[in-house]
């Protein structure tokens, strides 16, 4: 298949060194697609998971390898830190192989829209409730993403595509509408008062695309629960692209499931995969 070309991606909340990441779905997308600028849009590497339970299979290291060999092939690549990866923000000015490291940014698209980057956990209004309350929501979060890849298992037996599970709650619960419309509120805000045209983050695993008083606000998802991908096409258009229902039509086509190439991790990721 040809690559897909893009102006610019962004992906976040990849959540490496957890046993939800969808690293098989992710490297397909990066081997399927090229772009001239590149987002890590926060929670890469999820470092809170790992100090509690050490996981680091094999595709989380070709994950890695995969932005290094991006970079290294001319694709300006950014990457700001999220919640889980923080330590990372102290790195920012500084460089990690050719990817460059920031707090935020300012992307211009080729129609001339001014947007706003950043991780999104600034605006998330959980930080301003009650401890408890933030702990049971992580807990409860948790919890249904253990479900998830067991339904997920059972479905992939059946043959059956991917599914996320959490977005029936997310789209279901009044609360949890409630606690995404306020989130996309003080985003928007404060793009407004920075006179950008949106804002473009990550933070809450749900992906959207909305206007609200004429400013944007643009959620590239997350990969581990729905596979999503913020993209901006040559003119500027912007598409929310979820990836796990393009390899669903795709074998729906004929195709197969197709599965990531297989491509020599380098020396360092090796070492890496090893000490985990």
């Amino acid at each position: 298949m040809d690559r897909l070309r893009f102006r610019s991606i962004f992906i976040s909340d990849v959540h490496l060194g957890t046993r939800d990441c969808r690293a098989d779905f992710l490297l397909d997308f990066l081997r399927s697609t090229r772009c001239e600028h590149l987002y890590l849009v926060g929670d890469i590497i999820d470092l809170e998971a790992m100090e509690q339970t050490p996981y680091w299979p094999s595709r989380h290291s070709e994950v890695l390898a995969e932005f290094l060999d991006i970079a290294a092939q001319g694709t300006a690549v950014t990457y700001i830190p999220g919640n889980h990866d923080c330590r990372f923000r102290g790195m920012a000015g500084q460089r990690i192989g050719a990817i460059e490291v920031a707090l935020d940014a300012i992307h211009t698209t080729a129609d001339g829209k001014r947007l706003r980057v950043s991780h999104g956990d600034e605006f998330d209004p959980e930080h301003q409730g009650k401890t408890w309350l933030v702990w049971f929501g992580d807990y409860a979060h948790r919890f249904i993403r253990l479900a998830n890849r067991g339904l997920n298992a059972l479905r992939r037996r059946l043959r059956l595509p991917y599914f996320a599970l959490t977005i029936l709650a997310k789209s279901r619960i009044a609360k949890a509408l409630a606690y995404i419309r306020n989130y996309e509120i003080l985003a928007t805000s404060r793009a407004r008062e920075l006179g950008l045209d949106g804002q473009i983050c990550g933070h809450i695993h749900f992906g959207a695309m909305r206007e609200h008083d004429g400013v944007l606000y643009l959620n590239d998802g997350d990969w581990v629960e729905h596979c999503t991908a913020l993209v901006e096409h040559m003119d500027g258009t912007l598409e929310l692209l979820h990836w796990s229902e393009r390899r669903a039509a795709l074998m729906r086509a004929g195709a197969g499931e197709r599965k990531p190439q297989v491509q020599p991790i380098p020396a360092w990721a090796q070492v890496l995969n090893a000490r985990a």
